[in-house]
């Protein structure tokens, strides 16, 4: 029967050449649109987690929940040597956060104002990156602030203006001092500019009375596909009913929801346009069995079972099928690995992302084996149950008369 297929692929050039056409096309863009939902999910979380978020944090149990003072993280420096022993943590680091007035002139607004560590956070986050005007904190930075750039507008702040703080110290106590503007920021998301502030944490500890205390630990990860595991981890060494350690998956609950509901409607698109190569690829197979009814029916007459036929048509199709994936496969395959390491770039809104600094503009590709795998499985069994119904079709005609069919 294989012999007798290939004759068959290479006496109808032109059904065997659409066939093949249609199965390489079908091919190649399953792979990139796959390749390209799942390489803009990565990139949307990965930005997310740059601006400000940690692949993993450390609380307080209570303090996401009540907050307040009592809540802190206390001895940071015992949960830090800890987390320094454990494989898969690329970086880590203690911020204090509080809410304090911020008043300049005749001007006041509310703010969170945060103790950092200048030189750690460059590459936990990206706040150096979206530096807008100034200069970025360093350790020895002092009484300097690092204002977003809706609370720089709103208390119509300039560059070396000093800003009155008053807020509540890790003891209760009130706190207040007078911060220089070093420097101005813009990310891009309205909310988180128009109420973060960052101060030096050497200088803010000494303010606050939170040394080897912090109202978090953020954490980034080597390889953000093991989060869960490092994060098992975490919690056997924290060995503490005070203490919890969550990953992005919870913190950022409402992105993940975003994008579960943007994979649901993306399987529904797949779906749909996987019925639409399933229908084209057995209809056109349907079209060209049915002009080759006579031939069935001569093979038939002279002794051909059913089944013998069925896998005729079962060759056919998996000699033109291999054929067509075999050749898809390399091409998709560079086509998603150039473009996870060249994103293509959005032109028209490009400028406009590059003035928020922080929003990427570039739309990268997932090159991942297994996922191409599979796309390539699926394409190859669809392939083969295009068959089904032509042969069904061919099947109900009796030998005699197939053979007799015009």
């Amino acid at each position: 029967m294989f012999s007798l297929a290939l004759k068959n692929i290479l006496f109808y050039k032109g059904r065997s050449i659409t066939t093949f056409i249609l199965t390489f096309i079908s091919t190649v863009f399953l792979v990139l649109y796959v390749s390209m939902t799942d390489g803009s999910h990565d990139s949307m979380l990965k930005n997310s987690l740059k601006i400000y978020g940690g692949a993993i944090e450390i609380y307080h149990k209570d303090y996401r929940d009540i907050g307040g003072n009592e809540y802190l993280i206390q001895d940071v420096k015992s949960i830090e040597s800890k987390l320094s022993k454990i494989d898969g943590i690329k970086l880590f680091s203690s911020r204090y956060e509080t809410y304090g007035l911020l008043s300049f002139k005749d001007n006041s607004t509310a703010s969170m104002v945060v103790g950092i560590n200048p030189t750690k956070e460059i590459e936990l986050s990206q706040l150096k990156s979206a530096l807008q005007s100034g200069e970025y904190l360093k350790e020895s930075s002092q009484n300097c602030i690092y204002l977003g750039s809706g609370v720089a507008s709103k208390l119509k702040v300039k560059l070396g203006d000093e800003v009155s703080f008053i807020g509540g110290a890790s003891d209760n106590s009130f706190s207040a001092d007078i911060f220089v503007a070093c420097g101005i920021f813009k990310t891009g998301l309205f909310e988180f500019d128009s109420s973060a502030t960052f101060i030096s944490r050497v200088y803010f500890d000494e303010l606050m009375l939170s040394k080897n205390k912090a109202s978090y630990i953020t954490i980034k990860v080597e390889d953000l596909d093991e989060v869960d595991e490092v994060n098992n981890e975490i919690i056997k060494v924290l060995d503490s009913e005070n203490l919890e350690s969550l990953t992005w998956k919870t913190l950022m609950k409402t992105m993940v929801e975003a994008m579960e509901v943007d994979s649901i409607f993306g399987y529904i698109s797949l779906s749909l346009f996987l019925i639409v190569i399933f229908f084209v690829i057995m209809i056109y197979g349907f079209i060209n069995v049915s002009s080759r009814i006579k031939e069935f029916g001569v093979l038939r007459c002279i002794g051909l079972s059913k089944r013998a036929v069925f896998s005729l048509l079962l060759y056919e199709i998996f000699i033109l099928s291999s054929l067509a994936i075999i050749l898809a496969t390399p091409i998709a395959g560079y086509i998603c690995y150039y473009y996870s390491i060249n994103p293509i770039v959005i032109e028209g809104i490009a400028q406009m992302y590059q003035d928020y600094g922080l929003v990427s503009d570039e739309l990268p590709f997932s090159f991942d084996i297994f996922t191409i795998f599979w796309n390539i499985c699926l394409i190859f069994i669809l392939n083969l149950l295009s068959v089904v119904y032509p042969f069904f079709y061919i099947n109900s005609f009796k030998p005699i008369e197939a053979s007799r069919h015009v």
